[in-house]
């Protein structure tokens, strides 16, 4: 900095762009925080979110509103997002769905999520339940394959619907283990779960959280869990890259976005106070009861883990011919 002709102090720009945001952000926020979920109330995202908001109320000293938009395979919650005002107001929360499979499912998007929203933190993590019908013989991952291979489009999946991660995450074990498994989508995962229990469908994969309670009554059989390792849920329970599939994961996840063009100092608030809140004891149990393990990271790594499940399950679909109804 110099003194100029009048003696008075001039700041270089850059310190005052600098300045100016931190003043922003102290003053951040001053009124209510719009939350958009992608999903509708009562679903899984919605649930997490709601839990997560209600801890972020009390760290920004501020209310969070929920605000559901569910539909477009979760493109209509995630489009409202990238078209909002760029100030801090209006973030989403966006399960994997909606930031790495949506995008490479559904046709004529007219936004990026890749460049046209900011990446805040990402939040929790989970798993999803690989089950069997109690009326197949299959106790393991390897009698599945061994059927499967031996009887090809005998076996049929369930999923809750086209395009949502049961389904791709199927499409995934079929690719490694070379089996050839008829999917069969439903109108959500109760449905397809009633037609598992009756021995309709043989095979379904779906939320660990969905899954516990039939697992547990017994109405259906556990047989692995997608995610690298061992569920806290179900400790006796293999992977699936344990049971026979090296590498597979097909983990589950949630993280909040905002519009593209947030201040930086805006966006480095709002992640400190979100990892705060994802590390407060108390959330952290409701979150684990639930099946969703919290996690924290920084604005860029949250970012580059978006690219490369963006990218990851693109190239399973595209393999696949997964398509929407």
């Amino acid at each position: 900095m110099r003194l100029d002709h009048k003696n008075t102090l001039r700041i270089p720009a850059a310190i005052g762009v600098l300045l100016a945001g931190a003043a922003v952000a102290a003053d951040f926020p001053n009124r209510p925080i719009r939350l958009i979920v992608p999903q509708a109330p009562g679903s899984a995202s919605d649930t997490v979110a709601r839990l997560v908001g209600a801890e972020l109320v009390q760290q920004l000293r501020q209310q969070v509103v929920v605000d559901n938009r569910p539909g477009g395979a979760l493109m209509i919650g995630m489009e409202l997002v990238a078209r909002s005002v760029p100030d801090g107001y209006t973030i989403g929360y966006a399960p994997i769905g909606a930031l790495a499979i949506g995008p490479n499912i559904v046709r004529g998007l007219t936004f990026s999520v890749l460049k046209d929203l900011q990446p805040i933190a990402h939040t929790t993590t989970g798993s999803m339940l690989l089950a069997a019908s109690p009326a197949t013989p299959f106790k393991t991952v390897r009698d599945v394959i061994d059927y499967a291979k031996q009887y090809p489009d005998k076996l049929s999946n369930a999923s809750s619907g086209n395009g949502t991660p049961g389904h791709v995450g199927f499409e995934l074990f079929k690719f490694m283990t070379g089996t050839r498994i008829v999917h069969v989508p439903y109108k959500g995962g109760a449905a397809g779960t009633i037609d598992l229990i009756a021995g309709q469908v043989q095979l379904m994969m779906e939320s660990s959280n969905s899954m516990t309670p039939h697992v547990k009554s017994g109405k259906v059989r556990g047989l692995a869990v997608s995610t690298p390792t061992r569920s806290p849920a179900f400790p006796d329970l293999p992977t699936i890259a344990e049971a026979g599939v090296p590498g597979y994961d097909a983990t589950t996840w949630t993280g909040i976005v905002a519009p593209a063009g947030v201040p930086p100092a805006i966006v480095a608030k709002l992640n400190l106070e979100i990892n705060r809140a994802t590390a407060m004891p108390s959330l952290r149990e409701k979150l684990m009861a639930i099946g969703s393990e919290p996690v924290s990271s920084t604005p860029a790594q949250f970012g580059e883990f978006i690219r490369r499940e963006n990218a990851k399950w693109a190239d399973v679909i595209k393999r696949s011919g997964a398509k929407l109804d």
